[in-house]
């Protein structure tokens, strides 16, 4: 599988250096831990038999940060929409400015990135920091519908990383803002742009007004686009349910199971995602045998299948599900809400060193 061969080809020494520089040594992994098909354990497997601790920390630290945003999620369920520690700092609008959705920051490594995330559904996750502070920090926005259209776009989109990043940013559930001048970006990114209303010391941004550019808002969102699938034949029978969060190939690979990945409608459009999304979802799931597309609500497989033969991984959008709930590959054995990630790492990393 590709993906394994990205894996062995991780350099966890030059990712530590360069992680942060738009042309890093990133693993790229990020879609297929969000999609399910891998885990942070696997990865974590790999370095630990094939590299040295101090080679492997950054990395694993970056892992953990995965499973500490998942931590969360099931601990606080559905307030990860909801500004966790504090409230956002002078919010303005609840939309998200034109200029991002329209890729005309005047930015000009900003303005390319969001063309590339459309056309490719992924974005540099230092670059995801810089559009966050436009947005929250310099344009007042609402973290909340910010977060949504970019979740929206995304391949890797994680509703825990990606909204609780945002409000790590917006400093709602962090003790204060980020935000990164063009000297900063420029340094990244490897651009040279002056002039632009990041081009000020750090000082000037906590009286910043917000730039005319960023004034005016969108509400974009992509229209909720599942298309239609023909219903297929279910048998009340031992049953696997994947889910847009679980698309792993090698899920009781060996076992006699029909297997079904269930799309619900009503978590679509409350969690709308692109075309391009969902045609990745429909590409991934070609790897999972004689699988069943079935779109509709679980409740719906529950009139055909009964509990007893349905089986699923656990998951924050799966709490309705009924039937035998599987546990996910987890780093370590430290669970629950820490109210920052160091203490969660502090704990997690007494299991993980080796």
């Amino acid at each position: 599988m590709a993906i394994e061969d990205r894996i062995s080809k991780i350099d966890p020494l030059q990712y530590a250096k360069t992680r942060n520089y738009y042309n890093g040594a990133i693993t790229y992994l990020s879609p297929y831990i969000s999609r399910g098909i891998i885990s942070t354990s696997s990865i974590y497997k790999h370095l630990k038999s094939n590299f040295k601790w101090e080679e492997s920390e950054k990395l694993i630290q970056e892992l953990a940060w995965r499973d500490y945003w998942q931590n969360v999620w099931r601990a606080v369920g559905s307030e990860i929409f909801k500004p966790i520690k504090n409230p956002q700092f002078k919010v303005m609008n609840h939309g998200v400015p034109s200029a991002v959705v329209e890729a005309n920051t005047g930015i000009e490594v900003v303005d390319i990135a969001i063309r590339h995330l459309y056309t490719s559904g992924y974005m540099h996750n230092h670059m995801r920091m810089y559009v966050a502070s436009i947005c929250c920090n310099i344009a007042r926005c609402d973290w909340l519908s910010c977060a949504n259209w970019m979740y929206s776009h995304l391949f890797d989109g994680d509703l825990a990383s990606n909204h609780l990043n945002w409000q790590w940013v917006a400093g709602t559930f962090s003790n204060k803002r980020y935000v990164a001048n063009q000297e900063n970006i420029n340094t990244n990114f490897g651009s040279q742009q002056k002039g632009t209303f990041l081009d000020i010391p750090y000082e000037s941004f906590e009286n910043l007004d917000v730039p005319e550019v960023l004034k005016s808002t969108d509400s974009h969102l992509p229209e909720y686009s599942l298309p239609d699938i023909k219903r297929p034949v279910l048998k009340n029978q031992p049953t696997l349910i994947y889910t847009y969060y679980n698309l792993d190939p090698y899920w009781h690979k060996e076992g006699k199971y029909q297997r079904v990945l269930l799309l619900e409608p009503n978590f679509l459009k409350k969690h709308p995602v692109s075309s391009m999304c969902l045609s990745f979802v429909f590409q991934l799931a070609k790897n999972i045998p004689n699988v069943k597309i079935f779109s509709g609500s679980f409740q719906e497989i529950l009139e055909l299948i009964e509990e007893e033969n349905l089986v699923f991984k656990e998951h924050p959008t799966q709490t309705h599900f009924k039937g035998q709930q599987e546990e996910r590959a987890w780093l370590t054995s430290v669970v629950g809400y820490f109210p920052s990630f160091f203490k969660f790492w502090n704990q997690a990393k007494k299991e993980l060193k080796f």
